[in-house]
This record gives C-alpha cells, structure tokens and sequence, in this order.
C-alpha cells in the first residue's frame, strides 16, 4: 500500500458557480488550493485530476430522469424543471451544470477507489461533500451526492462496511436517505438542531429501516453550541458507534459552516475546534479502518476566512504534516486573497481557541445541560438499536 495521500484536485471545478450573490462561491475553493500550496502542503501528497462520473456511476444513487433533467437543464438553464430542484433559488440552473456536477462526483469515486485499491491511505476531495442531493432532486447547493456516490461505488467493489461521519453544520439528509435501509453503511450526522436550520430532519429518531434499521444515527445540538459542547458531543457518540461497526473504509464530510462566523447557521465553533475533530476523525480511521480514510468538504460560507484555513488543515491532517495552529499565513495569499475578494485576509491558521479543552462524556453528565440533553436523546434512540449501552 502506498502511504502517500491523494489530493483530488482539478481547477474546472470551480465551475461549480449558482451565480452572483449565490452563497456556494466558488472563490472559497480557489483560495483552499492555493492556500494548500502556497504552505507547501501540496508537496506532502499526489494531486489528482479523476475523471468525471458516467451516467453508470451516477446511476449508483440517481434516477435516471433525475440524471437526464439535470442534463436538460445544463444544456438550457432557462427550462430547467423545478420539480427535480432545479431552477430554484438554492439550486440555479446553470450551463455546464451537469459537467462539472459530475467531475465534482468522479474525484469522490475517485477517491473512494484509491483508497480501498491501496493506491493512497487517505484521499481528500475539498470540493465535495454535497450531501443534501437526492436520488431524484437536488437540494441544497447539491446537484449529484459525491459522498452517496463514492458509498456506493465502495460497495460494489465489495466493501462491506462503511462508515459516514458527517459533521457539517446541516444534517447530512442525501446520504443518510441514500443507505436507510443497508446495514452496510452507517450515517452518523452531527448538526445544528433541525428545529432551527436546514433541511429540518436529522432527528434522534431518524434511525434507519428494514434491514437497516441502527444504521442512521443524528446528533442534533442547540443553536449556539461552542468548541466545548462540540468537541464533547462528537466524542460522546462517534467513537464508540465506530469501535462497535469495525468499518473498512471511513468516510468524513467537513463542511465548515459550524463555524462562528459563518453567515448560514448557527453554531459557534472555532477552526480549532473544527481541527481537533478533522484529527480525531484521521485518528479514528487508523484505529477502526486500517487507516481507509476518505476526507471531503461541504458547506462553508464565511469564503475567506474559514474555508481555505480549515480545509488547508484537513488536506494537512490527511498528508501526515498537520499545519500547527500558531502558523503564519504567507503574505502572498493574503494578497492574492485581496486581489480576488477585496477583503483582508486571516494572518495565522488559528482563531486563537487553541488548545481546545472540552469535558470527556466518560466523566458524567448533567441532566438539565441542553447539550447532554441532546448527547443522551441519541444515545438513547439509536445505541440499543446496535446492542449498546446508552
């Protein structure tokens, strides 16, 4: 097995772009690869250009009308059919729009087969991790599900567990629904509470059926949870749930709208906080997976000052240099970032939150905290489902 990393790169990606004004600003990946490289993190791994997913690969999760109304709507952005999502105010339609959706999708395959083939231990697709795409709409900024596809694809290789860790401020609504019925797959959303946010689902309840049924887990916590309250609650449920499912691949999504400056949602973690769980999840992946780690991005929207520094961070993590938080920012991005966005730019890779200290769930909790709270609500729902304590 190799033991270098792939980054997933290919610059046409950037035309991923709903357009003036549309909060998945294609700036925000720009940045991220250039940030990668102009610390040098790009000379720790191979890049890779993948090809884009063919209608067989994209068949895996999507419909084939689905598939083919996307393909309209490419060719002609003025017909495109809003009952398939597309057209609408989160989801413009766009020329090109199924190209690119698609090459988005072949880098998340793409690296989904690497890592499962030995050709690289970890592989980070930043530009994907579009998880609200449904097998017969898109949703949500998404138009195909990169994170659902290269699930899939592990599956027909003949892969028999795979485990999704999706930390995203939003509930990871496409892959969960994509997989609620196989045992093989199992979703593990963390999320703002879906009373106060998008797409409203990722309830402790929502635990999978049939066959499935343990195999959906969904930690949704209050509107204004911190670094503390975060890192605690991902540490009370992922670990176990993974020592438990033995997975043979990992698979992670990274959006970075838990931040506190992003403008879409509400929680207020730190990029520090964000880090600490990037490298727990890479520590996990060696601990439960034989190091199979499959990294993607997500959302973000706060484009310049989160978004390049935090998925800069993951592709470090995955490389095996991790970027110390205390890091000075080279002034030739922070130019480059006025140049394209006439905004100033962070000068180090830390919002100043580091070390971060949070309180093991193995210490005790407390009944009236509305974190524990929601830490206990899934517990309860989903951990005797797979012969657990709760």
């Amino acid at each position: 097995m190799s033991g270098r990393a792939q980054l997933m790169w290919d610059e046409a990606v950037t035309g991923y772009d709903f357009g003036p004004g549309h909060p998945m600003d294609p700036v925000r990946l720009v940045l991220t690869r250039k940030l990668v490289g102009a610390l040098g993190v790009d000379r720790e791994l191979e890049t890779v250009a993948a090809k884009p997913a063919g209608d067989s690969t994209l068949r895996l999760v999507h419909r084939d009308d689905y598939i083919e109304a996307v393909k309209a709507a490419s060719a002609d952005p003025a017909a495109a059919d809003t009952s398939y999502g597309l057209g609408t105010p989160d989801d413009p339609a766009f020329a090109g729009m199924h190209e690119v959706s698609a090459l988005i999708a072949g880098q998340s395959v793409a690296a989904a087969e690497a890592v499962w083939r030995g050709e690289a231990l970890h592989a980070v697709n930043f530009t994907g991790g579009l998880h609200h795409a449904m097998p017969g709409s898109a949703s949500g900024f998404c138009v195909y599900n990169d994170a659902a596809l290269a699930i899939a694809r592990l599956l027909e290789l003949g892969v028999e567990r795979v485990a999704y860790v999706d930390v995203d401020v939003h509930h990871g609504d496409g892959v969960q629904a994509a997989f609620w019925e196989d045992p093989r797959v199992l979703t593990i959303s963390v999320h703002e509470h879906p009373r106060t946010l998008f797409p409203q689902s990722g309830w402790p309840q929502e635990t999978g059926a049939g066959a499935g049924e343990g195999a959906a887990v969904n930690l949704p916590l209050p509107a204004g949870t911190g670094d503390a309250g975060w890192v605690r609650a991902f540490h009370a449920v992922v670990p176990e749930l993974l020592a438990d499912f033995l997975p043979q691949v990992l698979v992670s999504q990274h959006g970075a709208d838990t931040h506190f400056e992003d403008p879409l949602a509400h929680l207020a973690v730190s990029l520090d906080a964000q880090r600490v769980v990037q490298l727990a999840c890479h520590e996990l992946a060696h601990e439960y997976a034989d190091g199979k780690w499959v990294a993607l991005g997500g959302g973000g929207y706060a484009v310049v000052d989160v978004v390049p520094r935090s998925w800069t961070h993951l592709v470090a993590i995955a490389a095996g240099r991790p970027v110390a938080p205390e890091t000075v920012i080279p002034e030739g991005w922070r130019q480059e970032v006025y140049a394209r966005t006439r905004e100033l730019a962070p000068q180090r890779m830390t919002d100043g939150r580091w070390p971060v200290s949070w309180a093991p769930w193995e210490g005790g909790y407390d009944p009236a905290d509305r974190l524990d709270q929601s830490v206990l609500a899934t517990r309860r729902s989903a951990f005797p489902l797979r012969g657990l304590l709760p």
